[in-house]
């Protein structure tokens, strides 16, 4: 199975992790059923995710944004910047 849709990739990420949804919404302080939405490839349901939530992920699972959002497909993370350190 090839995984490129960011629904996709983030269901994948979370489960290679071994988080619930639940408790990826605790993470992005929001709920359950706003998580199934971003991980949800059916037009009907799927919902954008914000880029604060991408950002704070990325952080979470120690990937790249762009991993997350299907632009590469090396999860390693960017080095820190300057202002983080």
């Amino acid at each position: 199975m090839i995984i490129n849709t960011v629904p996709m990739i983030l269901r994948y990420v979370r489960m290679q992790h071994g988080y619930s949804q639940k408790q990826i919404a605790e993470v992005l302080k929001t709920t359950p059923q706003q998580v199934w939405k971003y991980e949800n490839e059916d037009p009907r349901y799927n919902q954008e995710i914000p880029t604060r939530h991408i950002i704070t992920l990325a952080k979470f699972y120690q990937v790249s944004a762009d991993y997350l959002l299907g632009l590469t497909d090396v999860p390693d993370p960017y080095p820190p910047s300057k202002s983080e350190m």
